[in-house]
């Protein structure tokens, strides 16, 4: 293996291809884990789940060509995993990985995610079983609506984020600014230390307009890969969706056309739409955290060309 970087923390001597939905990282990532000797680990929060291939446009065996990939299919579409728990499973993988004398190469634009790999993560307080019983059973009697609203007054940057239905996580930010009277906001923040210079992590960016209609055609395409299938099979499964894989973009708009609340073409709209969103967002985001090094991209960019080209970069150690 050639060494990128002589850093002491396996995360830090990873490198990471991000950027927002539909960029084209897969296919990058790829060719790129060829040129570095590399295996690929998912950085993505719904390719976790078996049974969601389509909606996650995980990469299919033939899109692998042969490279390893990692953190694919690893939870039941009922099971949750946390970002300590997923950070947990990677430094497992990617420790597999350094010991077969490979390099480890991050793919995927899950935000959390990579800012956990590259700075750590703030544990908080340990948890309160009594505390965390009574905020329970507010939510339970109140609603959790209400509990987030609740939420939103003690700590409105993480009310901002968290969906109104995420209970689990509702509960512990309140917990924590309960327990030590400062918004998890706040603590995680400060906690947030910047990874070393040097460590490679680079983000596609292409023209807003390009990108757009990019997702427009991979909605379209899910649609006609049979998304609404796959869909249908998580619902009717054995046990039910937990929150976090039923309200991913695509998949609970296709939800609500199974449930007879819009049509199809409705459907396909409103997940154009909401992705839409979702990448710009996710470039937002990008702009925000300092390791990233933008790698813009031409929409007659090849694969491979953009892959050699990061490739002389990493090699190069600049």
């Amino acid at each position: 293996m050639t060494r990128v970087q002589g850093f002491d923390d396996p995360f830090h001597r990873a490198i990471y291809l991000t950027g927002p939905t539909a960029s084209g990282k897969t296919a990058v990532g790829v060719a790129l884990a060829k040129w570095l000797d590399a295996e690929v680990v998912a950085l993505d929060s719904m390719t976790l789940y078996r049974g969601m291939d389509i909606g996650t446009a995980k990469p299919t065996v033939e899109e692998r060509q042969g490279v390893s990939h990692h953190l694919l299919d690893v939870l039941d579409p009922w099971e949750a995993a946390s970002v300590a728990d997923y950070r947990a499973m990677a430094a497992e993988v990617v420790s597999g990985i350094e010991a077969r004398g490979k390099h480890a190469l991050f793919v995927g634009g899950t935000a959390l995610y990579l800012k956990a790999l590259l700075r750590g993560l703030f544990e908080g307080p340990a948890a309160d079983l009594g505390l965390r019983e009574e905020l329970e059973h507010e939510a339970e009697t109140r609603g959790d609506a209400a509990l987030h609203e609740r939420l939103a007054v003690v700590d409105p940057v993480t009310a901002a984020r968290l969906h109104p239905n995420d209970r689990r996580r509702v509960v512990r930010a309140l917990e924590v600014a309960a327990l030590t009277g400062r918004p998890l906001s706040e603590l995680q923040t400060e906690h947030g230390r910047h990874a070393p210079e040097g460590v490679k992590v680079f983000a596609i960016e292409r023209d807003r307009d390009e990108l757009n209609e990019r997702i427009d055609r991979r909605v379209l395409a899910m649609f006609e890969a049979g998304f609404v299938d796959e869909v249908r099979a998580l619902i009717t499964g054995p046990r039910p969706l937990h929150l976090v894989p039923s309200q991913g973009v695509g998949y609970r708009e296709v939800i609500e056309l199974l449930e007879g609340r819009s049509s199809v073409p409705e459907t396909v709209a409103l997940i154009q739409l909401r992705t839409r969103q979702f990448a710009k967002r996710q470039r937002t985001w990008a702009r925000g955290l300092a390791e990233i090094k933008p790698w813009p991209v031409s929409k007659n960019d090849d694969p491979e060309r953009i892959a050699e080209q990061l490739a002389e970069v990493v090699l190069s150690g600049n």
